[in-house]
């Protein structure tokens, strides 16, 4: 059996009379679970462009692959839980990457590392952590799940952060989703 407790969902649209209804209440459609790693991505919702359309039809933007970065213009909120004693020998449960984009991550239990170049930091349950496309991992370095809730906002390097990082950055960007 999992370790992993998938969330539930509950969608809002409206009805052919335009009522406020709700559409969906169920757990997440799409859950990737890497048991080696002890990390689960729970996808909730996203969106593509801004301002996001909200239609009439009720239609999952969260069924397809898993990404890490959010669509162009767009949003991904996902929930994250991490076991603990999944660290690898440089004390890290992710790899070490880098997106263009805001990312606010909330920790909803536990407690998770934020391991960047020169520095980590601990954050614990009601602590915010807004990750503003820079390098840096994560690690669960506590006894407990931590659960952490990413709400990912399309960005842009600024010209000044720019001309500080390598000419190659976005080469280096986390396109792709979870490995395993």
């Amino acid at each position: 059996m999992s370790r992993f407790r998938t969330p539930r969902r509950i969608v809002t649209g409206h009805d052919a009379a335009g009522v406020s209804v709700v559409v969906s209440d169920a757990p997440v459609p799409v859950t990737r679970e890497l048991p080696q790693d002890g990390v689960a991505f729970h996808e909730v919702w996203e969106t593509a462009g801004a301002p996001a359309a909200i239609g009439a039809a009720f239609t999952d933007p969260t069924i397809g692959e898993i990404t890490v970065p959010p669509p162009v213009r767009g949003t991904r909120i996902r929930i994250n839980e991490f076991l603990p004693g999944h660290l690898d020998a440089r004390g890290l449960q992710s790899p070490v990457h880098r997106t263009e984009s805001i990312d606010y991550g909330i920790v909803l239990e536990g407690e998770i590392t934020l391991v960047l170049d020169d520095s980590e930091v601990t954050a614990r349950a009601g602590d915010i952590v807004v990750q503003r496309g820079t390098d840096h991992a994560w690690a669960n370095r506590g006894e407990d799940v931590a659960r952490v809730a990413f709400i990912l906002v399309d960005g842009c390097f600024g010209a000044d952060v720019l001309e500080v990082l390598p000419e190659d950055v976005r080469d280096g960007l986390m396109l792709h989703g979870p490995q395993g």
